[in-house]
């Protein structure tokens, strides 16, 4: 296989996995570790990998860079979808209560929360809460609470002083949560710290954390860490129980469920 070749595949399995060791590339294409560092600077110029300690993973964007809903909406949609599912099998007895986060994966919530009446929900959601408003009159006046604060036009959440101090003062029994990236050193992150200072909150206001993310963020690191792997029970996603990040996850003590 020639060079050009075999750094298109190893591009598009990167991709796919969510990254790669040198030492795995090299055995798995019989060629030295050397020569697959020159392929991975060499995909790395092209912007088609971002390098690592160790090997790769897809490329990067800079770590303030942010999405409009509008584009991340569309972005791995079948994954959310199943991802969303998933979570659902995790909410609480009836009764219960559950945070919900803001991002388009957690927005997906929506159609399984409005069947269970029972629970009183609380996020910074601006989607969410305006989705689950529509589903008609709640059994219980209390069921659904939006936080208080301001409201980020980028990502239709609730974020600031306001809803950081909503959120210290609450313990709800399952926190649902979004994230930008994920990675075992850095943890969970967002680009903006009005996001990540809410979503730290909400991370210490419930008694268990699950993370619900698709594979294109694990691997990425952005500006503003929220959360360490410590702090999240379980993680909800796409990405195969090969993937570098899923592994390192998995060794620190995490729960992985893969949809």
């Amino acid at each position: 296989m020639y060079a050009p070749q075999r750094q298109d595949v190893i591009a598009g399995q990167i991709q796919d996995l969510g990254g790669a060791s040198v030492s795995e590339l090299a055995e798995r294409y019989g060629v030295s570790a050397e020569t697959i560092r020159r392929d991975l600077d060499t995909l790395e110029r092209q912007q088609r990998v971002t390098r690592v300690h160790g090997g790769a993973v897809p490329y990067r964007v800079h770590s303030g860079n942010e999405h409009t809903v509008a584009t991340r909406a569309t972005s791995s949609k079948d994954a959310k979808v199943r991802i969303a599912a998933a979570a659902a099998g995790h909410f609480p007895p009836s009764g219960g209560s559950v945070l919900v986060d803001s991002g388009t994966t957690t927005a997906l919530l929506c159609q399984h929360l409005a069947e269970r009446t029972d629970l009183t929900v609380v996020t910074n959601s601006v989607l969410l809460s305006y989705e689950l408003s529509l589903q008609g009159p709640s059994t219980d006046g209390r069921r659904l609470h939006l936080v208080g604060g301001r409201v980020r036009g980028i990502t239709q959440s609730v974020v600031g002083a306001e809803s950081v101090s909503g959120l210290r003062g609450l313990r709800a029994d399952v926190a649902f949560l979004g994230a930008n990236g994920v990675t075992t050193d850095f943890g969970f992150s967002t680009p903006d710290p009005s996001e990540a200072q809410t979503k730290a909150a909400m991370t210490g206001a419930a008694r268990r954390r699950i993370a619900l993310v698709d594979r294109s963020k694990l691997g990425e690191e952005l500006l503003c860490a929220f959360a360490t792997v410590e702090d999240v029970d379980l993680l909800i996603t796409d990405a195969p129980p090969d993937n570098p990040v899923v592994r390192g996850l998995r060794q620190q003590g995490m729960d992985v469920i893969h949809t």
